[in-house]
């Protein structure tokens, strides 16, 4: 289970008139922090959707950063989309690993044991502070093996569990949010729609549908920037 920080007493409400009260919670970097960040997608373009701004923020304020950045279904044209990607919201960082695997978009569940072997690999050449990856309860059977597979390989990590709004209405509630900037939020949608051409014709893919998301996660969150992104934390120690 992975240990946070630092309490920061400023976070607090303690206005008269505010019945929320808010309890932030920051990595303390010169005490070890998060340095070391696996983010892991089954498709080309999911680590942007769910954690995009989260990635953009850290490579912004945290040099040293190391990002082990992990694609499992990146094929032919969508593959170069998702390099390209990769690269765009990694520019920050000092030290970016970008692996785009072949496993077959839609059939992860017949393929366990393959990918779960490939999850040894990456756990013994790469020991993350902090993971990323799927919702449990996303309704896609890739995202859902995903995120089965992160717990079973990474058992004595920080697990944050990304969103990825879709046709099939399987947003639920989050319970750990990440404050971002407007322009943050804003510059995530925009490198988006520019990297991943061949997903503009889909209904879903498109800058408002990004924006919207981070502004409600952001009312949620009561975040002083009006944005945020969201994930589930399933064990935190604190």
């Amino acid at each position: 289970m992975g240990r946070l920080g630092e309490w920061d007493r400023r976070g607090r409400q303690t206005t008269a008139r505010a019945r929320l009260t808010l309890l932030n919670v920051t990595y303390d970097w010169a005490e070890g922090g998060p340095r070391r960040v696996l983010a892991v997608g089954a498709h080309c373009d999911d680590i942007e959707i769910g954690c995009g701004g989260t990635m953009l923020r850290l490579a912004d304020t945290h040099p040293g950063l190391e990002v082990c950045w992990i694609v499992l279904s990146a094929q032919a044209e969508r593959g170069r989309e998702a390099r390209a990607s990769a690269g765009a919201f990694l520019a920050g960082v000092e030290r970016p690993t970008v692996m785009l695997e072949q496993f077959r978009d839609g059939f992860f569940p017949s393929l366990s044991r393959d990918i779960k072997e490939f999850f040894e690999t990456v756990k013994a050449r790469f020991a993350p502070d902090l993971v990323f990856t799927h919702y449990r309860h996303d309704l896609h059977q890739d995202h859902r093996l995903i995120a089965e597979l992160t717990w079973n390989t990474f058992r004595n990590h920080l697990v944050l569990e990304y969103e990825v709004p879709k046709y099939d209405g399987d947003l639920g509630s989050p319970n750990f949010f990440v404050e971002l900037s407007e322009e943050t939020c804003r510059r995530k949608a925009a490198l988006l729609i520019a990297s991943f051409p061949s997903q503009r014709d889909r209904h879903w893919f498109t800058e408002d549908v990004f924006l919207s998301l981070s502004r409600l996660r952001g009312m949620e969150a009561h975040s002083s920037t009006r944005f945020a992104e969201a994930f589930y934390g399933r064990k935190v120690v604190m």
